[in-house]
């Protein structure tokens, strides 16, 4: 049973009249950069260079490699870790064009001592994990991963780590999210355990060996870090990542940094390089934890860049700077892609996208478009448009993907969409052609209703054409229901020309909602 999270700003005394601390640590830590390896504008999409200039943009790897070295500077004969939470790939054209060189190479310049595997580290399949594992000098651990069935990882992943750091042995123990599966591609050689009971092995296994300080370093999204903080002993504290989550005491809105579960401190740093989290962890001579203390560094313009590391990201960012500069549209304002809305309720972001899918294929007796919430990836700022802003917006490389699939079906795929709003998933079902109620606390499987088509009630035995992405067609998100879809064509144009086609058409454009979702 989960224990009572208490949310107190002030630092955690954990245990009253506690003996005199023997041993701090400074955990810095970082989570879901996707591949942001240039700074970021407020949308968090990447900022033009005279934006950068001008003071407006955050984070960066340049950014980040100076805030790191100072807080080590500052923390000198102290004892720090820096970690990452996973999710380093895909988001920006340097995965695009570099596909995960770049992201380990910058982690390599920085320093990091760990990193847990996220999703999108197989988003290329386990290619494309190995490459990141081998390429990094620094261990890369998952714990809840059965790899001994692939050749290519097999022996190559780690259940846990343990680091000896100011005399003292840290065991790092990891989870990834167990349904991976439907939302990269690590392929059925990958078999996936359930988190707690690999964490609560792991523990045993550190314990046994004495280690008496255990950080689950996890890529399992907020929901389930507070879960796992009460369920399973013997964890010290949780470093998390995958639901993008700002953990602060300074911001309105943002969960305490740390949120305490029991006696087990739960963090996360937001995403995209913004913050870099900083966890004060203070033990006894028994290697009990006795306070919990820290808060997340913004990374704003105030943090100057690391001139190496940005001379070297300039270098890279030369081939494909011609193509993000080019203007492709218009936009009369703003276009909000932000996750917080875009996974829970109708976004104009998810407007726009849908609406240029079905423009695209309206001519093929399409009247369906459906695309998932969590493959739009940032918000578009008013004014020109260029393809890199596209890109970023839509970074995976899907393509336009048709089908034929009865009305029972789409209420069935929309009944998955909505099925795990509460964590923010990226399955959230944006539209075009269509409209849909949802009421997130009604029984599975009566949570949709009201599903229009055209204006017209949806028929359950009628076939409708639809349109999506060949993510969302080939099961992601778990729309499996899609798989056995009739008359199926994957192989359309990609879904970011789509959007610069139709925004082209449409300039400028106008965002707007029309009340095509209705959440209860």
């Amino acid at each position: 049973m989960l224990k009572k999270v208490l949310t107190t700003t002030a630092a955690m005394a954990l245990m009253a009249g506690a003996a005199h601390a023997e041993y701090t640590l400074h955990i810095l830590h970082t989570n879901d950069l996707h591949s942001r390896i240039e700074p970021i504008t407020k949308y968090d999409n990447t900022c033009a260079e005279e934006d950068n200039a001008a003071g407006e943009c955050f984070g960066g790897y340049a950014r980040l490699a100076t805030k790191v070295a100072e807080m080590r500077a500052e923390l000198d004969g102290e004892n720090v870790l820096l970690l990452d939470a996973g999710d380093q790939y895909q988001g920006s054209l340097m995965y695009t064009t570099y596909k995960g060189d770049v992201e380990a190479e910058m982690m390599d310049k920085i320093g990091y001592d760990v990193m847990a595997l996220g999703n999108h580290e197989f988003d290329d399949g386990p290619e494309g994990t190995l490459k990141l594992i081998e390429h990094a000098n620094f261990p890369v651990i998952s714990g809840n991963l059965d790899v001994s069935q692939s050749n290519l990882l097999n022996g190559k992943v780690k259940n846990y780590v343990v680091l000896e750091v100011g005399g003292e042995k840290i065991g790092i123990i990891s989870a990834l999210a167990v349904d991976t599966p439907e939302t990269a591609s690590p392929g059925p050689n990958v078999i996936f355990q359930d988190e707690a009971d690999s964490l609560a092995a792991d523990v045993a296994e550190l314990e046994a060996e004495g280690v008496t300080k255990i950080i689950a370093l996890t890529h399992v999204g907020v929901n389930k870090d507070l879960e796992l903080a009460g369920e399973v002993a013997g964890i010290d504290a949780v470093v998390g990542g995958h639901s993008h989550t700002l953990f602060s005491n300074e911001i309105e809105g943002a969960m305490a940094y740390p949120t305490m579960v029991g006696e087990v401190p739960v963090v996360s740093a937001y995403a995209y390089s913004k913050y870099l989290g900083h966890l004060v962890l203070t033990f006894d001579d028994e290697g009990t934890l006795i306070s919990a203390t820290g808060e997340p560094i913004l990374l704003d313009a105030s943090v100057s860049e690391d001139a190496d590391i940005k001379a070297r990201i300039s270098e890279l960012a030369g081939p494909i700077n011609e193509l993000k500069a080019k203007v492709v549209a218009e936009a009369a304002a703003d276009i909000d892609g932000s996750r917080e809305t875009c996974r829970a309720v109708e976004c104009a972001m998810g407007n726009l996208v849908a609406d240029a899918m079905l423009d695209r294929v309206k001519d093929q007796g399409v009247e369906i478009a459906i695309q998932n919430g969590g493959g739009l990836r940032a918000s578009i700022q008013g004014g020109q448009v260029t393809m890199g802003d596209v890109l970023t917006v839509l970074p995976f490389q899907n393509t336009l993907s048709t089908f034929q699939v009865t009305g029972a079906t789409i209420v069935e795929a929309l009944e998955n969409g909505v099925s795990e709003m509460a964590d923010g998933a990226g399955r959230f079902p944006q539209v075009a052609g269509m409209s849909y109620t949802v009421d997130p606390n009604a029984e599975v499987g009566s949570r949709i209703s009201d599903v229009m088509v055209g204006g017209a009630p949806i028929e359950m035995d009628k076939v409708y054409g639809a349109v999506t992405n060949n993510y969302v067609r080939n099961g992601g998100d778990g729309y499996k229901m899609f798989l056995s879809a009739e008359n199926a064509y994957d192989f359309g144009p990609d879904l970011a020309d789509v959007l610069a086609e139709y925004m082209i058409e449409h300039a400028p454009y106008t965002p707007y909602t029309d009340g095509r979702i209705t959440v209860k």
